[in-house]
């Protein structure tokens, strides 16, 4: 079972969204707040580092969250003012799969 006093940070859930300029036609990404939820933010100790670099991931955080059927690799998540990707598909707690889910999360990115 998930401790609920674990789940004490904001952490901003944003989907892609993809926009048709009515003048070029191309398509723009841009990113929607999808929720907000309570989550645990734990970034990887530097055994952690070294073990996901060993099998070339590039993630570097992982987030605890409240389990989600909308959730999804390629979303993004952000935690104070910087924004990080998920890699990878949610992990389910390994129980009932719907209790929680892991979030591997790749290097802050900056636009």
């Amino acid at each position: 079972m998930l401790d609920a006093g674990k789940l004490r940070h904001r952490l901003t859930i944003l989907a892609p969204d993809r926009d048709q300029d009515s003048g070029t036609g191309e398509y723009e990404s841009t990113w929607t707040e999808l929720c907000t939820v309570w989550g645990s933010w734990e970034p990887y100790s530097t055994k952690d580092m070294i073990a996901a670099a060993a099998v070339n991931n590039e993630t570097s955080v992982r987030a605890v969250i409240r389990y989600r059927s909308d959730v999804t690799a390629g979303m993004r998540v952000s935690f104070r003012n910087k924004t990080y990707e998920i890699v990878g598909p949610p992990l389910p707690d390994s129980d009932s799969g719907r209790e929680y889910l892991t979030l591997m999360l790749g290097e802050f990115i900056n636009e």
